[in-house]
């Protein structure tokens, strides 16, 4: 399926590409706009566990496409349709039940770094570059968007890129723990596909549990309750007997829950 300027390839390891390439993956106002129902469709797939978000071509992404920016019909707030779009596209990637990678090569720019931190990890290959450049161009930065770079980077860090519009590097945002992991441009796909790989193999259940509390912690919520009902449904679905039954007898596990 596809849909304005992404294209999805389904199945256990699905991938969601922004897509277009001659604009170096500017992203759109449509494209903020149709972001939430693609990763709905994705989350409703009992085949997909993990989701891959990467760029076609050469560049993760440039950013959000400057003609959209301030095109809104309100002439006092010309960007107010495409920061609601843009926030909603946020907050669905963050809060999407299953693991997401941003798999970065090339430019991960302004909208594009905002698409990467919302996922679970960044893997990046070297000679990638990460920033965020409201500053250049007079963009107040929503405070939803700053948070999401403070509690990944810290406030020094954060404030760094938005005062500065800098770009790092590779190197630079791993050791500010922008990104998870860094290697060669040639070794980026297979490493992300191990990486994968055994992420489908482990309970989706306890995945499911550990991201739902950890987004819960962040958000300052008590993720007690939903926590408890989880470790309940290990029990009633034999999640946690299949589990342990298979670590004793020396067998890959076969996990009954979402399979």
């Amino acid at each position: 399926m596809s849909d304005l300027g992404f294209s999805v390839d389904a199945g256990p390891v699905a991938t969601l590409v922004i897509d277009r390439v001659d604009k170096r993956n500017a992203l759109t106002r449509a494209m903020w706009e149709a972001l939430p129902g693609l990763l709905a469709d994705l989350a409703a797939d009992p085949q997909v566990k993990v989701l891959l978000v990467v760029g076609a071509g050469p560049t993760f992404s440039a950013g959000a496409d400057i003609g959209d920016l301030v095109s809104g019909a309100d002439p006092a707030d010309p960007m107010a349709e495409i920061r609601a779009h843009n926030l909603r596209a946020q907050a669905a990637l963050r809060e999407f039940p299953k693991p997401t990678i941003a798999v970065v090569r090339g430019h991960c720019i302004g909208g594009g770094l905002e698409i990467a931190v919302n996922c679970d990890f960044r893997f990046a290959a070297e000679d990638s570059t990460f920033g965020v450049t409201p500053a250049r161009i007079g963009v107040v930065y929503p405070p939803a968007a700053i948070k999401v770079l403070l509690d990944l980077v810290g406030p020094a860090t954060t404030k760094y890129l938005l005062f500065s519009g800098d770009l790092l590097t590779a190197a630079q945002a791993l050791s500010k723990g922008l990104v998870d992991r860094v290697f060669p441009a040639a070794d980026l796909d297979t490493e992300v596909t191990a990486v994968a790989s055994t992420l489908v193999s482990r309970s989706q259940l306890t995945i499911r549990s550990a991201k739902e509390t950890v987004n819960a912690l962040l958000a300052g919520e008590d993720a007690n309750p939903a926590a408890l009902k989880r470790y309940q449904e290990t029990i009633t679905t034999g999640e946690l007997h299949e589990g342990t039954s298979a670590f004793t007898e020396k067998r890959p596990p076969a996990f009954p829950w979402g399979n």
